[in-house]
């Protein structure tokens, strides 16, 4: 029986449904980093997929990706409820940014957390590689960013390698059998 394969395709829609679902994110979208629409009407936090490159190697493939997260600044002077006020007397509290970064780290946590240990995952079990299961492991450093654009907008990105089963499979390759090689 042959490995089922897992294409970018699925990849890209499986990343792109862990920030549909996330209560917290409000838009996902993907590709190139300059594709990212940051103009006043798409709505905040964004979750944004950029990917990098793949690696083939023996029985598996690693596509790997840029995951920004990121949420619009507020630089209103009222933004702060009166307890939190009180607690950051020593801070510059003209905008809203440090919640932003809290808010933004977390949602990249959650992303992280449910490509390791998604429950479903585990349910499903790994032995049968036909299942639509993808991995990541190893550390992930996560970055903050800030960005001024026509508005202000800060978040974190972090790389992360996913890992699908590829078996390679030659015999159902579309081509002519004298133009491969063989």
């Amino acid at each position: 029986m042959a490995v089922n394969n897992k294409s970018y395709n699925n990849v890209i829609d499986t990343l792109a449904r862990l920030g549909e679902y996330h209560f917290q994110i409000s838009t996902v979208s993907v590709g190139d980093i300059y594709d990212i629409d940051l103009e006043k009407d798409t709505k905040f936090p964004l979750l944004h997929i950029n990917p990098t490159s793949v690696i083939a190697g023996d029985g598996q493939s690693n596509m790997n990706f840029q995951i920004f997260v990121m949420d619009m600044v507020s630089e209103k002077s009222d933004w702060q409820t009166e307890q939190h006020a009180a607690l950051t007397k020593l801070v510059d509290t003209k905008s809203n940014e440090q919640e932003v970064f809290n808010q933004t780290l977390s949602i990249c946590t959650d992303i992280i957390g449910m490509l390791r240990h998604s429950v479903r995952q585990s349910l499903e079990g790994v032995n049968d590689i036909d299942k639509p299961l993808y991995f990541s492991e190893g550390q992930v450093t996560i970055e903050p960013f800030q960005e001024r654009f026509d508005n202000l907008c800060c978040g974190w990105v972090f790389q992360i390698a996913i890992t699908t089963m590829n078996d390679f499979q030659t015999c159902n390759i579309p081509v002519n059998e004298r133009g491969a090689g063989y």
